[in-house]
């Protein structure tokens, strides 16, 4: 189901899956965490995510409303990412979704994390 069919519904939980629904979204909320960012630092804490992708993705957190994306007219520019009031909402839904998986974990794909804090 694409996020415009998903955010056609009125449930609450159809609008949440419509903003977190890829695999990268819940991975960068977990990166930032209540700190700023460099678009940089994300990449080299997400290494396997593209740059493309990266920029994608946060491009719809900050429309969603998840992320603040904070420009600086400097030589060289600097852009800084950080999580909105709701954005930060969201870290305790994610620990404790780590917490239900170090409960039932899946031992065929018990491999070393993918994000570095």
């Amino acid at each position: 189901m694409k996020k415009n069919e998903l955010m056609a519904y009125s449930c609450p939980l159809g609008k949440a899956m419509a903003a977190l629904g890829s695999k990268w979204k819940p991975i960068i909320v977990l990166v930032i965490k209540d700190r700023k960012l460099r678009f940089g630092e994300l990449a080299a804490r997400i290494n396997v995510i593209s740059r493309k992708v990266l920029t994608d993705q946060l491009r719809e957190m900050e429309t969603d409303g998840l992320v603040i994306r904070e420009e600086f007219k400097e030589i060289p520019p600097r852009v800084e990412y950080s999580l909105t009031e709701k954005g930060l909402a969201l870290l305790p839904i994610m620990f404790q979704l780590e917490e239900w998986e170090a409960k039932y974990p899946d031992k065929k794909y018990d491999k070393d994390c993918i994000v570095t804090a």
